[in-house]
């Protein structure tokens, strides 16, 4: 095993993650998460997402340093509070016609660190429903990047129809996409033609990139 493996095994555990839970929120399949772990594969590609993920820095990923961040020698909220962050909207749902923005959709406020807000446009929405349980809760709260599109095997924010938006994991196949969910002894997959994306429509509002249990 290589320093990085056993300091990627340490983060996810300490974080409460399973590897199922990093790969997705990296963009990744489990099975090649799981080479990342073993040493068998080098996370180059994706080094800066576990980086900002685990909130450590890249060289202390590649044991080119022993001092992560503060993050690891105390409390996680502790350590944030001393970067000074930038807070995003909790929504409550996200609607057809409503923007991100607007303030009556408004529930509270998280705060994401600064190198993470500066990599794009983020809100927060908190999780309606037990689709995507075990592992996402009714009442955890998901950090989302907004963006049009995602890769094949993320979990994402999706509206279907103009109805409200879901939490899914979307599957890209080159005939449609199929929204799946975790608790599949419940929830169906549902696949979407590509007419059905653009007749519907079926929109990707953006990239699930944190969870934050709430419950």
């Amino acid at each position: 095993m290589t320093i990085t493996s056993i300091r990627l095994q340490e983060l996810r555990k300490a974080r409460g993650y399973s590897q199922q839970d990093v790969a997705s929120l990296i963009g990744v399949g489990r099975t090649t998460y799981l080479k990342y772990e073993n040493g068998d594969n080098r996370p180059t590609r994706k080094l800066n997402e576990l980086a900002r993920l685990f909130n450590v820095s890249t060289d202390y990923l590649l044991g080119l340093t022993d001092t992560p961040t503060e993050s690891l020698t105390q409390p996680l909220s502790q350590s944030l509070s001393k970067e000074r962050g930038v807070r995003i909207p909790v929504l409550g749902r996200v609607v057809a016609g409503i923007p991100i923005e607007a303030i009556e959709e408004v529930i509270d406020w998280e705060e994401i660190p600064q190198r993470l807000a500066a990599s794009g446009k983020f809100f927060a929405l908190r999780v309606c429903g037990h689709s995507m349980e075990p592992r996402i809760l009714e009442g955890d709260v998901v950090i989302v990047r907004q963006q049009e599109d995602v890769e094949s095997g993320d979990i994402a924010i999706v509206m279907v129809n103009g109805d409200e938006a879901t939490v899914k994991r979307v599957k890209k196949q080159e005939d449609g996409i199929t929204l799946i969910a975790t608790n599949t002894s419940v929830y169906e997959p549902h696949f979407y033609s590509n007419q059905e994306i653009r007749d519907l429509p079926v929109r990707i509002l953006g990239k699930v990139v944190e969870l934050r249990g709430k419950v």
